[in-house]
């Protein structure tokens, strides 16, 4: 199975992500998780991502695709992957359907979690309580929202055209959430 998951910031990916690489037995990749493993390996696409995560600046395409790529071909990937956090622009759909070519293998679903913006920010606000996130002010989570909006969720009609797009009600308790997921995608012990 290869899937994305998709969705606004704080719609509660990373954790569902866990749960529905758990159930088919694949890793879940984000890329915040290949940023921080290359940049702690000192591994020259960390070194080079550091540079500009270090200035504040977003790492470029091109030393994304390349952490994405190299981190989709390590054998744990071979029956599948779940990607949180990639493709956010066109740009890396693209370069993601020429990995996903070069494997033989392509994309089963993309999963998109929607979640009412209003209740999202209040939610993040409330983590920020609770989890101490100096950036999780009201005003950055409005400016992430908009960047969402702005960049990925082009990415969203891309995918419903392709007839892979599964949408989701990101909002409830965890446990229902994950139900609302499974749910929604083929059943693994059905082969």
């Amino acid at each position: 199975m290869r899937l994305i998951f998709m969705g606004p910031p704080g719609a509660g990916k990373g954790t569902q992500a866990q749960f529905v690489a758990g159930r088919y037995g694949i890793p879940a990749i984000s890329t915040g998780d290949i940023f921080r493993a290359n940049v702690g390996e000192g591994t020259p696409l960390g070194l080079e991502a550091k540079k500009y995560m270090d200035a504040g600046q977003y790492v470029p395409d091109s030393v994304t695709n390349d952490m994405v790529r190299d981190r989709i071909a390590q054998p744990d990937a071979e029956p599948g992957f779940l990607l949180d956090g990639y493709p956010r622009t066109l740009a890396q759909v693209t370069e993601l359907d020429g990995m996903l070519a070069d494997s033989g293998h392509d994309l089963e679903h993309v999963v998109v979690l929607t979640v009412d913006s209003e209740e999202l920010i209040t939610r993040l606000l409330k983590r920020a309580e609770t989890s101490g996130r100096s950036d999780d002010t009201e005003q950055v989570i409005r400016e992430r929202q908009k960047v969402y909006v702005n960049e990925t969720a082009p990415l969203i009609d891309v995918y419903r055209e392709r007839g892979l797009l599964v949408e989701v009600d990101g909002l409830g308790e965890i446990d229902e959430v994950t139900s609302r997921i499974f749910a929604a995608l083929p059943d693994p012990s059905r082969g």
